[in-house]
């Protein structure tokens, strides 16, 4: 079956559309959800999340579009971990840990963890509410309105103080002589 077939079916409530999109991105859902949720909450809490992800594709299925529902999948789990982590009162710390893929050159490794390291230490330096509103558009992917709404401003001021704070990274790495366009953009 195809994305496109198990569409139809769900938009029809048909049986089979909506569980091949759970056969299918379970596995990517709960991903996105442990690594947000992971270290602070429990494991049938990442299962919740992963409920009201399929949840929220079923009440909305007649929006999804074909080529688009893993990335709508991931956007939804994304928000609703956070809010998960938002209704404990949960700061939202950097992760410490870096993605190691295997077959990847050691040295390019120690290079890109030396990296990541020299960010996070940038970041962390920020003071508030910069380091809050860098943390959560970069690391965990809100829009400029969710976090102006959170820290009680405007998505202007949001996106501005975003741009200061890549200005004061880009000019933090290249000192360090940690420079990579890729880390900065």
């Amino acid at each position: 079956m195809t994305e496109k077939n198990a569409l139809a079916l769900l938009r029809e409530d048909r049986p089979g559309g909506l569980e091949w999109f759970i056969d299918r991105y379970t596995a990517y859902v709960s991903a996105i959800a442990w690594n947000i949720l992971g270290r602070a909450m429990t494991a049938q809490d990442v299962e919740e999340v992963t409920s009201d992800v399929f949840a929220a594709l079923w009440q909305n299925r007649a929006k999804a579009r074909p080529g688009q529902v893993k990335g709508y999948l991931g956007q939804i789990a994304r928000t609703r971990a956070i809010n998960r982590l938002r209704q404990a009162e949960i700061d939202l710390e950097l992760e410490e840990d870096v993605l190691v893929l295997p077959g990847a050159d050691p040295e390019m490794l120690a290079e890109s963890r030396e990296r990541d390291e020299a960010v996070r230490a940038a970041v962390q330096a920020m003071g508030e509410p910069d380091r809050e509103i860098f943390v959560r558009h970069y690391y965990y992917c809100e829009s400029t309105q969710q976090i102006a709404a959170y820290v009680n401003m405007s998505p202007a001021a949001v996106r501005q103080r975003l741009k200061r704070g890549r200005d004061r990274l880009r000019d933090i790495l290249t000192e360090g002589g940690a420079r990579d366009d890729r880390a900065c953009q």
